[in-house]
Parts: structure tokens; sequence; C-alpha cells
């Protein structure tokens, strides 16, 4: 239960002790904390990211994209180390000044670009090459689905995945709130699931790629410990149906290992990556 001993101040000055696991680096303040040139390759499009499901919406884009045959984008893709503030660095803060993941340089036109925010990258990428976004009657309904996911993302990992798995104490009222969304988030998208294929219709589009990287971690039961269990996630069985198909895909799986920093081997890590190549002996 929440500490009914706590009563706000008037004015709320800055803890830098609170945060839990994350109190190092959160801070009331943004902008840039040193001076950090970021590395650049060889291609166009430059991709500063981690392996979290915020992060793994663009590789996925990306990888989505070559294996439909779009060589115009090959990307160079770096890992950003978030739990070391590494994401405060200038050359970072230059491409978003929000300070988060991911972020992306294009420097395929006449004057290089930047696009931050995950679902901006995947709208620019989905308008750049003409595909994975309809441009029919069906366009809103992709849009809209695609709008949902990113609204709802904090919901699931700044409320349920912070107060169940990070925050230094449990307390009852936060983790019944957000399990509440959470649930209430997975049986939306499983009751439209249940009408169609894919979130906008028929086909596979963005709004996909953006969702599941977030419903998957809980179906796989790979996030928030035991989050998988504790939130009945079986009980939504399209959900599961549609992460499992979109989870085989080849590119979904070479995606989800760009960036990926932890693993119990190095076959499981990908800190970067410039070509095709770099997947050789890699497991995913």
């Amino acid at each position: 239960m929440a500490d009914p001993t706590y009563t706000p101040p008037a004015v709320w000055t800055n803890d830098t002790e609170n945060g839990g696991r994350f109190a190092g680096i959160n801070r009331p303040t943004a902008g840039a904390r040193d001076e950090k040139e970021l590395p650049v390759g060889e291609h166009d499009f430059q991709l500063y990211s981690l392996a979290t499901p915020n992060g793994v919406k663009a590789t996925i884009m990306f990888e989505e994209l070559l294996e439909a045959g779009y060589s115009e984008a090959e990307y160079d893709a770096w890992t950003i180390n978030i739990s070391d503030g590494s994401q405060f660095g200038s050359g970072f803060v230059d491409l978003n000044p929000n300070s988060k993941i991911p972020a992306l340089l294009d420097r395929s036109g006449d004057k290089p670009i930047r696009i931050f925010e995950s679902g901006a990258i995947l709208m620019h990428l989905a308008e750049k090459f003409g595909t994975f976004l309809p441009t029919d009657h069906t366009r809103a309904e992709a849009l809209s689905w695609l709008f949902w996911q990113v609204g709802s993302a904090p919901f699931i990992g700044g409320g349920f995945g912070h107060f169940y798995a990070y925050a230094p104490e449990k307390y009852e009222y936060p983790i019944n709130r957000y399990s509440m969304e959470t649930k209430r988030l997975f049986d939306v998208a499983d009751q439209r699931l249940a009408q169609s294929r894919y979130l906008g219709g028929d086909d596979y589009t963005i709004a996909d790629m953006a969702t599941f990287p977030w419903l998957a971690v809980f179906v796989l039961g790979l996030a928030y410990n035991d989050a998988k269990r504790f939130l009945s996630i079986d009980e939504y069985e399209h959900v599961g149906r549609w992460v499992h198909e979109i989870a085989a895909r080849p590119a979904v799986r070479r995606g989800r290992l760009v960036n990926k920093a932890l693993g119990d081997s190095p076959e499981e890590i990908m800190l970067e990556r410039h070509s095709a190549a770099d997947f050789e002996g890699k497991k995913f």
C-alpha cells in the first residue's frame, strides 16, 4: 500500500535518490551533459538506438525494407547505452533534444534530416519508400493503430514496468492501476486481432511494427520478471497468434537483434550493424 505519511510539499524539488535503478541518470532538466560526437558510417541512414521495444521498431522497419528489396535502405546502426547516460551526449542531443532512443539521421537528400520518436521514424521511412503504409481507404486505420501504440507505451513501460519491476519499493496502488491499464490495452488489441489478421487490416504495416515489440515481450515472457504470468497474458489468444506470426518473419528476427547489448553469448549480441554480413554466426 502507499505510504500514508507522505504529503507532497508546496513546491517539488529534485530528489536525486529517487528513481530506483535509474536514479543516476534521471533529472528534471533537458540538454547535453557532456560533449560527445556520434560515430558515423558510410550509409545514407545513420540510426542510433538500443534493442528496447521502442528501439527495435526502427531496426525492424529497416530490415523489412531490405527484405522487400529496397537496397537504398541500407543503414548503419549504433548502440546508445541508455543505462550509462550516453543519450545525454551532445551529438545525440543534437539529433533528439528529448534524449530518447531511437534517433535517425537521413542523409539521402540534399540536406541531412533528423528524425526522432519511433513513430515519426516509421512514418518517415514508409513515406520515403512508399511501402508498409497504405495509400487507400485503409491508411487512416493503420495510422490510428500506430498512434494508439505510441500513446499506450508509457502506461506499459513507464507505468506497469516501472512500478512492478524497477521501483525500489512495491506499492499496491500504482501496480494495480497500471496492471489494469496494461490488460485493457491487451484486450483492445485482442478484440481487434479477432477481426483482422493485422492491426490495420489485411496488410502488414508500420502499425504492426510499432506495436509488436511492446506486446511480444509479454507474450514471449521477456519483460518485467514474471509479468506474463502476473497479467495472465495467455488469455489474449489473438494477440498471441499475431505475435508468433510476426516473430517468425526473417526481417523481424534480424531487427530484434540489432543494437542488442545483452545476451548469454556473443552470438546473441550485436552492438553495431553495418551490413547483412554482420548477422553471420549470430543467433536470431
